[in-house]
């Protein structure tokens, strides 16, 4: 941990990069070199074509999984019981695909690029996989 006094920061050139107010000082701490080096060699991982492919799915799955949790109260199960559950998850998808396609008009076609997540049959406890209308 380092900490630098007023009379320090105010004539340093990098001063504008800080995010503190100018009249405060500034504190830094130095991360251990192992967590550093971990870092640094993820950051660039991260910038990889490869890499920004899988995050891209990732941020529509999230999407996805936010308006369940937040827009339509799944964060927890109305009933108890993996086959009412299950049931509940079902026809909460469908609520969602009538909404979003309530928002088309007659002649528009329902969106190819982006579908939910959560319309995806899965299989029941009998391992039987219903259609869910898109």
């Amino acid at each position: 941990m380092a900490r630098f006094t007023k009379g320090q920061c105010q004539p340093c050139p990098a001063r504008t990069r800080c995010t503190t107010p100018r009249e405060s000082t500034r504190t830094v701490g130095f991360p251990p070199r192992k967590l550093r080096d971990l870092q640094l060699r993820v950051r660039t991982e991260q910038q990889t074509p490869e890499s920004k492919t899988r995050y891209a799915v990732r941020s529509g799955v999230e999407g996805t999984d936010n308006e369940f949790a937040h827009g339509y109260g799944m964060r927890r199960c109305r009933y108890r019981g993996q086959g009412k559950a299950h049931i509940q998850h079902i026809l909460t998808a469908i609520a969602v695909n009538i909404e979003r396609l309530s928002g088309l008009s007659p002649t528009e076609e329902a969106p190819t690029s982006k579908a939910s997540t959560a319309s995806t049959p899965t299989p029941d406890c009998h391992g039987h996989s219903w259609p869910i209308p898109a």
